[in-house]
């Protein structure tokens, strides 16, 4: 894997990079990186994005109920920080997800989606993330974590995707200007989606791709990151090596750390959450892990560090937090953040699991696997990725298609033969056999490819547009197929169905017993472990 293979969450390396005698933070990758493929550059997208700063800010807002010693005074200050907090509309794509269905005590979970902006709108942070030429272009959304809240508030799923991932992205509309942002031709890279209309282009992508229900989003930038770890007084964190990421040619975050465990805030907090030069293998999948070890170490330090109580320690916490915040209507007062901290906060530790979306590489870039499915599947569906706790009755709603379902008989849908295997051949006429069966239950545009002969697990059904959706989950439907085995797929040119392995005979499909286990390919982090080191490279050692 080369260093540039895979890239992650922060826009930290791939702007482009000061002199290496900067004194600045330093960033890896050059301004090659930071166009073409890495997003769209141009005016006008940075002063949009004055957004706010990063996970777990939500602490902050306890301060609301600390700072009514006088009515009067405790009014205007509280009504000073609602109006630091920027509000951006929470969804700019056409279509919706439903909301999960209430478990039996009225329970529904609560997601939310953290954005980390790499926008370089002000002074402080073109000089925190360096790549001065990049000052006041649009933003990318370079860190991407969903938080998964469960309906009965006992455990946390978080899921990392890294920002090169190729997705499609859908229509979007600025709520500012009214600008009409098509869905992307193809797939392009998840980041660009923060410079179509801003954070809730990222929300509706997000929805897109894994049919989870987004309720709040949160968004920081660069210097948000220093100026909340300041407020914490730091976070632990540890490499099992002396570090320095710093390439002969001025490349790399400036991340300089002794073996061992260091209380990190400021620009050296920025530095560990952008390093990718020197953990591990250069990747942007090191670089997403070194993410969860410091956010897993900041909860632990917001639970544990008793300097919060001091009143003047909130206050600035407080201060700084709500300027940095950019958040959707749902979040937007001191007292809605800080219902949403008491909800937060009920999760101990050992029950929060952090995870990245399992991926493989498309030449420099990656995809989500068929693990990744399943990853967005058990948050769908309220499973602790833990593997702790009862699997919730009953299924949540899937995402409400934006068009219905055509008529059975207009439904085109083309039938294709997956069910060779490593070890048995394709089952002769196995196409043709479905067709017969769908048209037998009045799918009579259905067709079959006797052609081509595929190998997939499991009988899927395919579709390429939003507005095909509601026609494959109707095929799905018809013939028994569950809701999971419907999938939006850019690798089909219309309603797609697949008979998998899984099927080779019969009439009727009997689904397999579906595995609740986290992927290893998710690379769970509990959020307990103290012990978690990143490796360094040797190369990057001192």
């Amino acid at each position: 894997m080369t260093q540039n293979a895979a890239r992650g969450t922060l826009r930290d390396d791939d702007r482009s990079d000061p002199p290496p005698d900067e004194n600045v933070t330093g960033t890896e990758g050059g301004a090659d990186e930071g166009t073409g493929s890495g997003g769209e550059r141009g005016g006008g997208g940075g002063s949009r994005t004055r957004r706010g700063r990063r996970l777990l800010k939500w602490s902050a807002a306890v301060l609301a109920l600390l700072i009514a010693g006088s009515a009067a005074a405790g009014y205007l200050y509280y009504k000073r920080l609602n109006d630091n907090i920027d509000k951006q509309p929470l969804n700019l794509g056409d279509n919706k997800v439903a909301a999960p269905t209430p478990n039996a005590a009225g329970q529904t979970p609560l997601n939310i989606l953290l954005i980390g902006s790499d926008a370089r709108d002000t002074e402080e942070n073109q000089k925190l993330g360096g790549a001065r030429e990049t000052f006041g272009s649009t933003p990318l959304a370079d860190v991407q974590m969903l938080v998964h809240l469960s309906a009965d508030r006992t455990n946390m799923s978080v899921i990392s995707m890294p920002r090169d991932t190729l997705l499609t992205i859908p229509k979007c509309t600025d709520p500012e200007d009214g600008t009409v942002y098509p869905a992307s031709q193809g797939r392009v890279m998840t980041n660009q989606s923060l410079g179509r209309g801003g954070p809730g282009c990222t929300v509706a992508t997000w929805q897109e791709l894994t049919g989870i229900h987004i309720d709040h989003f949160l968004m920081v930038d660069f210097a948000g990151v220093v100026s909340m770890a300041d407020a914490v007084g730091g976070v632990p964190v540890c490499v099992d090596a002396n570090i320095h990421s710093r390439t002969s040619t001025g490349r790399g975050s400036g991340l300089k750390l002794e073996k061992g465990t260091t209380y990190i805030k400021g620009k050296q907090a920025l530095q560990w959450l952008r390093t990718r030069y020197g953990f591990e293998d250069g990747s942007d999948l090191a670089r997403a892990k070194a993410q969860h070890m410091y956010m897993t170490a900041l909860v632990r330090q917001l639970r544990e560090n008793a300097t919060l109580s001091s009143p003047d320690k909130l206050r600035r916490l407080a201060e700084r937090a709500t300027e940095a915040l950019t958040v959707d209507p749902g979040l937007d007062t001191v007292k809605k953040l800080y219902d949403l901290s008491v909800e937060l906060r009920k999760v101990k530790p050992e029950r929060i699991t952090m995870t990245t979306m399992p991926n493989r590489y498309v030449g420099a870039r990656v995809e989500p696997t068929e693990d990744a499915e399943k990853l967005f599947r058990l948050v769908r569906e309220d499973i602790p990725l833990d593997g702790k706790g009862v699997k919730p009755s009953g299924k949540p709603e899937r995402s409400v298609p934006s068009d219905p379902a055509a008529p059975d008989d207009e439904i085109a849908v083309q039938v294709r033969n997956g069910t060779r295997t490593d070890t048995e051949g394709a089952v002769p006429g196995r196409a043709s056999a479905v067709r017969s069966l769908l048209e037998d239950k009045g799918f009579t545009a259905a067709t079959a490819d006797t052609e081509s002969s595929l190998s997939e697990q499991r009988t899927v059904v395919r579709y390429p547009s939003a507005d095909l959706e509601g026609d494959a989950r109707r095929v799905a439907e018809a013939l028994g197929l569950p809701e999971s085995s419907v999938e939006r797929s850019t690798e089909v040119s219309g309603v797609t169905l697949v008979v998998g392995a899984d099927w080779r005979e019969g009439t009727a499909y009997r689904a397999p017993e579906e595995d609740d286990t986290t992927p290893e390919s998710a690379q769970p982090l509990n959020g307990a472990d103290d012990t978690a080191c990143m490796h360094v490279d040797p190369a990057f050692s001192w």
